[in-house]
């Protein structure tokens, strides 16, 4: 049988009317009361009707996450995080796939705004000035894109990539190359000045910019063929699926990995799945989830217990090395030309 709200006061207690405090308004019941109403809940089983909850507080308890391409593993990883946090503070999440597409993913945040009581909107290719429209009319937490005073939570782009050219430089690689994202990705424009101030930093480093990818295994097939004719000793991936297909090419040229050419990924969430295994950025998905939804509702504990200090918290990402770096060969000594023979 289905436990009631009468079903849990009778257990606490409390009357219904208290019972129903303590489990839409907690704040308004004494904490020992309300300690009482949450064990019997639990204890029963009971869930509460959200028909009945939407029309007496005008919250749906459902949340929106809107991504590029839930085929990318970033993002199914992410999503995850966002469900297991929802689920825990009693929401459901809807999941909404733009294709990555600006123009479908404001289409998206606007038709589920009135099914939703607020959306986590996933590195978004829209511009400005389509964000600014948004933000009006929904309730908005930005993942991996920072603008204006919007909410937002994003990983460390800047020091990833710092921490990948100091790993290689550290190999004795003197010549890279980086195989960026979409040229719209907030993202790959952070990891272009770290990429840049990492290299200022370095001595005798030459970076080689192979352009923008689709973040996928056919954009890196597509840099792969440019990384073997850039003479580069060392190539650094947008993500994992693009280091994933510059592997995968390189073997078919004849190229090893990591023999002549070392290949670092960004993300950790493909990394085992090749040979060599890929050294890459690993980033922590779940929490990112979690305090995404935290700051929506705003919340005050992320995945870890502490605090959501700022609307707009950073979290760091870890060098994660394998067997896809090594040290970089000795370039061999140029051929004598005839007039120095």
């Amino acid at each position: 049988m289905v436990a009631t709200l009468r079903d849990v006061a009778r257990a606490a207690g409390v009357s219904p009317a208290t019972a129903s405090r303590a489990l839409s308004s907690p704040d308004l019941v004494a904490p020992a009361r309300r300690a009482l109403v949450e064990r019997a809940a639990k204890d029963l089983g009971y869930r509460p009707n959200r028909a009945a909850r939407e029309l007496i507080t005008g919250r749906t308890g459902n949340l929106c996450l809107v991504v590029p391409d839930l085929a990318n593993p970033f993002f199914a990883g992410l999503a995850k995080g966002v469900q297991a946090r929802a689920r825990e503070l009693g929401h459901a999440v809807f999941v909404a796939d733009s294709d990555e597409d600006p123009r479908l993913e404001a289409e998206l945040v606007t038709q589920l705004g009135a099914q939703v009581d607020g959306t986590l909107l996933c590195s978004p290719r829209m511009s400005s000035a389509a964000l600014d429209a948004l933000v009006r009319d929904n309730p908005l937490v930005l993942v991996n894109r920072r603008h204006g005073e919007v909410p937002s939570v994003v990983i460390d782009n800047t020091d990833g990539l710092r921490q990948a050219v100091r790993h290689l430089h550290a190999l004795g690689h003197r010549r890279i190359a980086y195989a960026g994202g979409p040229s719209g990705s907030w993202s790959d424009a952070r990891r272009r000045d770290g990429l840049e101030l990492a290299a200022h930093g370095l001595h005798r480093l030459e970076v080689v910019d192979l352009g923008s990818f689709t973040p996928t295994a056919v954009g890196g097939t597509a840099a792969g063929d440019l990384v073997a004719a850039a003479g580069v000793t060392a190539v650094l991936a947008y993500n994992d699926m693009v280091a994933l297909g510059i592997v995968e090419r390189l073997r078919v040229r004849g190229v090893g990995v990591p023999d002549d050419v070392s290949v670092v990924g960004y993300d950790d969430t493909l990394a085992t799945l090749t040979s060599p295994r890929l050294t890459t950025l690993a980033v922590p998905l779940a929490r990112l989830g979690r305090v995404a939804v935290d700051l929506l509702l705003d919340g005050t504990a992320d995945a870890d217990g502490r605090g959501v200090a700022s609307h707009a918290p950073v979290l760091p990402v870890e060098l994660v090395v394998r067997g896809s770096t090594a040290p970089a060969r000795p370039v061999p000594p140029a051929e004598p030309t005839e007039a120095h023979r």
